[in-house]
């Protein structure tokens, strides 16, 4: 019995053990589904809204709010073109394409990184042609973002590319006050090129599987004890059966044959009667 107590203990502690690694899990998930549903509720309020100045959108420290994320905003000014970049390896007509980045000089005197669109790889290291952008004065339209870290598996790029959006690597090589804190994908330009890049989607309005995927650990949790339990009470039922000395089920059929001789033996004595 005592090592029966014991085993019993402990598969009671493995399953509080995997409940606590399922609760963990579940936490995660609903913490990545509240961040989900915060990206989508700044998406909702910003992304369609009026545009603002960059002097108003972005502070004269250079600082950004992250509440402002996606809110358009008007640039006047000029394009220079001469400081362009290219991002490497992004995801865009079922290819890897290229983003062009073009620093963007704005009437307040600050520098500005537009993300003008994508175009497809090429025959070699660079795209076969990339669209200008409109000369001399423009009126632009972006949408906020924030800048992009260095890729962790330390990789780079060839000379006039970046692997990602780091904006203070983008703003060394740029002329001016640089913000650093965000960026801009285009909307419009006025006057608009002769050539347009490729576009970028609206940020999409699912709100992922991250609910469901807590629902499913807390389930998990809840069956690894039912489990448990199922285990013991086999284990307490093939005592109870090794004690008898016969199994439970053939007592049981036993039983029934006994209940059976009883009717028969009251049938007869009922037909003697009679």
């Amino acid at each position: 019995m005592n090592n029966r107590l014991v085993r019993w203990g402990v598969y009671v502690l493995i399953a509080i053990a995997f409940a606590v690694a399922c609760a963990f899990l579940a936490n995660w998930q609903f913490d990545r589904n509240e961040s989900r549903a915060e990206q989508l509720s700044l998406v909702e309020s910003n992304y369609d809204a009026a545009p603002i100045t960059l002097a108003q959108a972005i502070d004269a420290d250079g600082s950004f709010d992250a509440e402002d994320e996606w809110h358009p905003v008007l640039l006047r000014g000029e394009y220079l073109t001469d400081e362009q970049v290219l991002v490497r390896n992004r995801p865009h007509g079922g290819t890897s394409a290229f983003e062009v980045l073009i620093p963007f000089r704005d009437a307040d005197g600050r520098v500005f990184i537009v993300n003008r669109g994508w175009v497809p790889p090429g025959e070699g290291a660079n795209p076969d042609a990339i669209p200008e952008p409109p000369a001399g004065s423009v009126d632009v339209i972006v949408r906020l973002r924030p800048g992009e870290p260095l890729p962790t598996s330390g990789r780079s790029a060839p000379e006039g590319q970046v692997p990602t959006i780091h904006l203070p690597s983008i703003a060394a090589t740029a002329p001016g006050e640089v913000i650093t804190s965000a960026y801009g994908l285009l909307v419009s330009e006025d006057p608009a090129p002769e050539t347009a890049l490729g576009g970028f989607d609206s940020p999409t309005e699912d709100p992922g599987p991250h609910l469901s995927y807590a629902i499913q650990w807390i389930l998990f949790a809840l069956m690894g004890f039912i489990f448990i339990g199922y285990m013991i009470r086999t284990e307490i039922q093939k005592h109870r059966e090794e004690s008898d000395g016969r199994p439970v089920q053939e007592k049981k059929h036993r039983r029934r044959d006994r209940d059976a001789d009883a009717e028969d033996e009251m049938l007869d004595e009922i037909d003697a009667r009679v």
